[in-house]
């Protein structure tokens, strides 16, 4: 079976700790509000006059909720370490080896958040604020380049299940420092 590496996209951005909640949930909404291909309740998240696309469902609410604790409790524990969110979509495929059959789980795209925080002096507030922003707007320029592109679109599998609000299995991971964190 041939294996087709996945397109990962990789955003960089350092939060001020007074946004990183709201900022990281806004971004995980977007990634998640052009990757979801069943019926999408939009909603809207503004951040540092950066407005971004989400999805109203409960499910993928708390799912973004249950993550973007994760981080925090992580950053908490472990200030000034990096963080790193990935988000994987896959697609099942039927396994078939010699003794048994069954389905795996394929990875067709992954999405990777590296994040910092930091608290910037009150001098430096202003400033950093701007440069947040700046990056937020970048970032969400990054989700919507790739998801309108054509590699965007063709790391899309065929979309054989039609309910739900994703085809796909889709799963949210959380590292600080490189150890996996839980709530």
């Amino acid at each position: 079976m041939e294996t087709q590496q996945q397109p990962t996209i990789t955003i960089d951005i350092v939060f001020d700790r007074n946004q990183a909640r709201e900022a990281l949930r806004a971004l995980l909404h977007a990634i998640l509000f052009h990757r979801l291909f069943g019926i999408v309740k939009p909603q809207k998240f503004d951040v540092l006059d950066v407005t971004f696309p989400g999805v109203k469902d409960a499910q993928i609410e708390m799912l973004v909720d249950e993550r973007v604790e994760a981080f925090w409790t992580g950053m908490e524990k472990d200030p000034g370490k990096q963080a790193q969110i990935t988000v994987t979509f896959s697609e099942k495929r039927q396994r078939r080896t010699w003794f048994t059959m069954g389905e795996e789980e394929v990875p067709w795209e992954k999405w990777i958040i590296n994040a910092k925080v930091r608290q910037p002096r009150p001098e430096e507030a202003a400033a950093f604020r701007e440069e947040l922003s700046s990056a937020l707007s970048n970032a969400l320029m990054t989700i919507l380049t790739h998801s309108s592109s054509e590699q965007g679109r063709a790391a899309v599998p065929p979309i054989t299940n039609a309910s739900g609000i994703s085809p796909f299995p889709l799963k949210i991971s959380v590292k600080v420092g490189g150890v996996e964190v839980n709530v």
